[in-house]
């Protein structure tokens, strides 16, 4: 079986986010590829006597999709901050698609940035539909619960308190995803956006 591997990520100094902050949720991060590794292994050695193992095994699985989504949702993150903070590419294709969907970029930011509010640790994410050509917005429960199904990832946004407490306290989160988005660099996110409608 192939192993996962930890990704290096090269993040310049960000406008609020500090060093430190970032050093520590990398280590998270390289849990989650450890731990993805890990559930691996033990589902291969437990199936070896699966009747036997049958609801450790269920309980693997179940938690297989935590530690796997937990180690790819982050290397989205981490990659979107690569860098530097670049501008989303005026008249550019992801811009107009924005555009015709919500009217105005801005107005597509607003909804994107009430969706990084919800209640609860997870993720705002937008992904891209192939299938009825059109981008959606999400939340993500945790690392793995409510993804949609088969659509790519375009831009994805950590709300999980471990990515802004050390720098904004519980109460700055407002100010973390306005900070965010002024460290995103949006030639990543424009890459992933021509990727996914390939």
């Amino acid at each position: 079986m192939k192993q996962f591997a930890e990704q290096k990520f090269n993040i310049p100094a960000l406008k609020g986010i500090s060093a430190k902050n970032i050093e520590e949720h990398l280590k998270l991060y390289a849990g989650y590829v450890k731990n993805a590794n890990a559930v691996l292994e033990k589902i291969e050695e437990y199936r070896k006597d699966s009747e036997r193992n049958t609801l450790a095994l269920a309980e693997l699985q179940r938690r297989f999709a935590f530690e796997f989504d937990g180690m790819r949702n982050h290397e989205y993150y981490f990659r979107s901050l690569e860098g530097g903070s670049t501008p989303l590419a005026t008249g550019g294709v992801l811009q107009k698609v924005i555009e015709e969907e919500w009217g105005s970029f801005d107005k597509w930011l607003a909804i994107f940035k009430s969706i990084a509010l919800t209640r609860g640790i997870g993720w705002a994410v937008l992904y891209w539909d192939p299938q009825t050509k059109q981008l959606l917005r999400q939340w993500i429960d945790e690392q793995h619960l409510g993804h949609l199904n088969g659509l790519p990832w375009i831009l994805g946004i950590d709300m999980w308190e471990h990515a802004f407490v050390y720098d904004y306290q519980p109460s700055g989160k407002k100010n973390y995803i306005e900070d965010f988005f002024q460290n995103l660099n949006w030639g990543v996110i424009e890459r992933n956006f021509t990727e996914a409608t390939k």
